[in-house]
C-alpha cells in the first residue's frame, strides 16, 4: 500500500472535488482518493506507488493542475 499527496489548483467547489476524485480513481491501483476543497491536498492511496505524471494526466483531464 503506497499514500502520495499532491496540491492541485483551480478547485473551488463540490464538483471540483468530485471531477479530480472521479479522474484519479480511475487509476490502475488506486484504492482511494480524498481531497481537501480548503486546501486543495489530495491524498491518494494505491496497491503500489504511482507515476507523478499519471496523477498529473488525470488531474489534467479533470481540468485542473498539480501545483508545483
Amino acid at each position: 500500500m503506497a499514500t502520495s499527496t499532491y496540491t492541485v489548483t483551480g478547485m473551488t467547489c463540490g464538483h471540483c472535488v468530485g471531477s479530480v476524485k472521479s479522474e484519479i480513481g480511475k487509476i490502475d491501483g488506486v484504492t482511494s482518493v480524498d481531497v481537501d476543497l480548503a486546501s486543495g491536498l489530495v491524498s491518494v492511496d494505491s496497491a503500489a506507488p504511482l507515476a507523478d505524471a499519471d496523477v498529473a494526466a488525470a488531474v489534467d483531464e479533470a481540468g485542473y493542475a498539480i501545483a508545483g
